[in-house]
């Protein structure tokens, strides 16, 4: 069937009718009149034969729809060493896992790379730091960039507070202190917006009413209603938990362990207690706090370079749409993103912080903004390395991806992954290093089997740095994600202790 030019597919056979005065023509006496007329009736005849015999139907033009082309001038622009190669790749599926192939045209001028099969729907682009394209296709198709929205995320974040940011959980009392009873008599509250508190900060806020001569509380625990602890979306789980985990006689294994690693971590084991714990004469509850109140002490969480960093490497959506309401939430992080460089709502729009359901990003806003986030960075004396995995050398979802010897810490990137929103999505983006220079890069894979797009994406990187001269690591000194996280410590108001007055 012809999908390019007019067709009449319920009429069958189109007739042409003969002259109205052919017959005149042919008794004519004159013998021009009549050649004309017979060469009139041979070929209308003919062509009426030719139809019903399944020839091209009379007069009926083949239209085709000749679309303009992306790329006219192959040499034109800031690239022009890079040259159209390929329009498109057949749409053939492929017989293990049922992941169409892309017919998206390919700008490269290596020959391999254009040679590619690129799985599903995608969009993708590579970059070298100067801005020249090493490869690109369909780099404005919005698609769903799945757990990269967390880049957005923490650049916005990052913007927002900068590196050095720790948020404060703070330590009240309405109550008095007894020296010689270790006790306050009264309530202690409990306020703070850190998304990363967790069993060994409660233990910590425990060990220092221990240091500063508190181990009973005469009265009750009172929480608010923005508490979390432990990742848990409820305050009524959360305020149960720090209840019982302040108080050694009623902390949990977990909880005992967490302490005991922390102690190592941070670097204070000699000076924290093994068991430091507070008792409570009454119960927990979840309300807001009173007017009057005695800040007793706050304690600060680790750094927010640090937190994003966690945050990053083992994808965490809970944390991330922590981070987001910080800032707004998620119109507030795409408005920022969108402001900042320079991509319109219809390349760049969000519904989530952490990537979950439904988002559209182009691979060339996600570019640009990993351009602008590397410059933000920069400024800082920072780099993709200290908010990002680096594949085969930081836990989490790049631990095991590009861990040769060959290949291991030459990828700094972010993962992202949708098993069944859109049909499956896998996406990949950062910072490539080779022998030769250092490539930003956007892989967004959509509508196919996640694990064919997770195989694609490795040997796809691989083969570009193989144009590079090999895998380069990184600069980079792993710490483990623990260690980041144990780098909080105690403030106090007046810089020093000080319970009674």
């Amino acid at each position: 069937m012809c999908y390019d030019c007019e067709y009449v597919a319920d009429r069958g056979p189109r007739y042409y009718p003969l002259p109205y005065n052919f017959l005149s023509m042919i008794q004519s006496s004159n013998k021009k009149s009549y050649w004309l007329g017979l060469f009139v009736f041979v070929f209308f005849g003919g062509l009426v034969l030719a139809q019903e015999n399944g020839g091209p139907r009379p007069m009926l033009q083949e239209i085709r729809v000749v679309k303009d082309d992306p790329y006219p001038n192959p040499t034109a622009g800031p690239t022009p060493l890079v040259r159209r190669t390929s329009r498109s790749l057949p749409r053939n599926p492929d017989i293990v896992t049922g992941t169409a192939i892309s017919a998206n045209p390919i700008r490269t001028s290596i020959p391999m790379l254009a040679e590619t099969a690129i799985p599903g729907t995608s969009g993708i682009i590579v970059e070298s730091l100067e801005g020249n394209i090493v490869v690109e296709s369909g780099s404005h198709i919005p698609l769903n960039p799945a757990s990269n929205v967390k880049t957005a995320t923490s650049y916005a974040v990052l913007k927002a507070f900068g590196p050095n940011h720790r948020f404060s959980t703070n330590i009240w009392t309405d109550g008095v202190y007894d020296a010689g009873t270790a006790s306050i008599n009264g309530n202690l509250y409990v306020s703070g917006l850190d998304p990363v508190f967790s069993f060994e900060d409660a233990v910590r806020i425990a060990n220092e009413l221990n240091r500063i001569g508190i181990r009973v509380i005469h009265g009750d625990l009172i929480v608010t209603d923005n508490f979390t602890m432990n990742y848990a979306a409820s305050p009524v789980r959360s305020s149960q938990t720090l209840f019982t985990t302040l108080d050694a006689s009623r902390r949990s294994p977990a909880a005992t362990r967490a302490w005991g690693a922390y102690r190592i971590n941070s670097g204070l084991f000699n000076q924290l207690n093994e068991v430091p714990g507070i008792t409570f004469t009454g119960s927990v509850y979840v309300q807001p706090l009173p007017s009057e109140l005695r800040l007793l002490f706050s304690h600060e969480s680790a750094p927010m370079r640090d937190i994003v960093k966690v945050m990053m490497s083992y994808s965490n959506n809970f944390l991330s749409e922590r981070l987001g309401d910080t800032v707004g939430g998620p119109y507030a992080i795409a408005r920022v993103v969108q402001q900042d460089t320079g991509s319109t709502p219809m390349e760049f729009s969000l519904q989530t912080a952490s990537g979950l359901g439904i988002n559209r990003v182009t691979a060339a806003a996600m570019m640009r903004l990993l351009r602008v986030f590397r410059s933000q960075l920069s400024g800082w004396d920072m780099t993709f390395a200290d908010v990002m995995p680096v594949a085969g050398m930081d836990a989490g979802t790049l631990e095991g991806r590009f861990a040769t010897d060959f290949s291991r810490g030459s990828v700094v990137g972010k993962t992202g992954t949708l098993a069944r929103t859109d049909s499956g999505v896998s996406t990949l983006a950062g910072e490539i290093s080779t022998r030769e220079g250092t490539f930003l890069f956007v892989i967004f894979n959509q509508r196919g089997a996640v694990a064919r797009f997770r195989s694609f994406q490795n040997n796809y990187v691989s083969l570009i740095q193989g144009q590079f001269g090999g895998a380069s690591p990184v600069r980079y000194a792993p710490q483990s994600l623990d260690s980041r996280l144990a780098r909080t410590r105690i403030s106090y108001p007046d810089g020093r202790p000080r319970i009674s007055e």
